[in-house]
């Protein structure tokens, strides 16, 4: 099992792949597509590859997420979701026109004002439930799934973030992950408690995170319920409020936010648009000087 460790964290990239991406998929045994141009391998050959790289170790499964161009030219992007005793995880690899070659890494945007892109669409989208000044030099937005284990792991870092910059706002945007069986309904509660009490929503998250083991597919409604209650709100109410259209609309507008900045697993946070991965990994005092930085940037 080691050796399929190693291969596997040669390979993962982030926490989870956000596997409710659209897909540009053929069928198995299709012929590459082409989608805009670019050749897309078929599910066939990504599937070949998966066995041929992991076949050996028969305790490792994998789903394909997603085939599709890429957001830079001339690379197909695939995403792939895989199993091995210790969890689910995602992989991200992209394929070259040839289709001959994959490259292992993450695409980040480039130039004199490399995060400004993202600064801006986010500053003109982002819906979420908020800590701190409206008008403060820096914004700070997390994309997170409250049944993501490396959420539930990096709330102390980002609560000791919050705490060390009060200057600071912090937004947070629900990201549920399709690899997560409860997550979808789990943003949908956030997102009424939210609405209901600004103050109430921060107990709520805490406390999913808090207890997130307890909670299955079976009794989320139960367990979520309950927790909108110790929130101090009405918890039928809240569950009436996840069920409706428009708090699944919500729901899926936060995620098609996060996707159009390259969000592709939890916890990411944006500093004023630069993208911060894996959290937990990040020293309290690098991600301080972060924030401080971008302040001075801001001004």
């Amino acid at each position: 099992m080691r050796s399929s460790l190693n291969l596997i964290s040669i390979l993962l990239l982030t926490c989870g792949l956000a596997a409710a991406q659209t897909s540009a998929t053929g069928k198995p045994g299709d012929t590459p597509a082409s989608v805009a141009g670019i050749n897309l391998p078929s599910e066939a050959t990504v599937d070949s590859f998966m066995q041929q790289t992991f076949g050996y170790e028969a305790q490792v499964s994998w789903k394909i997420a997603s085939i599709k161009p890429a957001p830079v030219p001339g690379l197909a992007q695939v995403d792939v979701i895989i199993a091995s005793p210790q969890g689910q995880q995602g992989s991200r690899f992209y394929v070259t026109a040839d289709g001959d070659h994959a490259v292992i890494g993450e695409i980040i945007p480039f130039g004199a004002k490399p995060f400004d892109a993202a600064k801006k669409t986010l500053e003109k989208a982002i819906t979420g439930p908020s800590r701190g000044p409206k008008d403060a030099p820096v914004t700070i937005v997390e994309f997170g799934d409250l049944q993501c284990p490396a959420c539930k792991a990096a709330q102390p870092a980002i609560e000791g973030l919050i705490t060390a910059e009060p200057n600071a706002r912090f937004v947070f945007q629900n990201f549920p992950l399709e690899m997560h069986n409860w997550a979808a309904k789990g943003a949908a509660y956030a997102d009424c408690v939210g609405q209901a009490s600004n103050e109430a929503f921060w107990k709520f998250i805490a406390k999913t995170y808090e207890t997130q083991a307890d909670i299955t597919v079976e009794n989320a409604d139960e367990k979520l319920t309950a927790l909108a209650n110790g929130a101090g709100l009405k918890g039928a109410d809240i569950a009436a409020c996840a069920a409706t259209p428009a708090a699944k609309a919500h729901v899926d507008a936060s995620l098609a936010l996060g996707k159009s900045v390259n969000v592709t697993g939890t916890p990411t946070l944006f500093i004023n648009g630069r993208s911060i991965g894996n959290v937990s990994n990040v020293p309290a005092d690098s991600l301080k000087g972060l924030v401080d930085f971008a302040a001075k940037q801001g001004k």
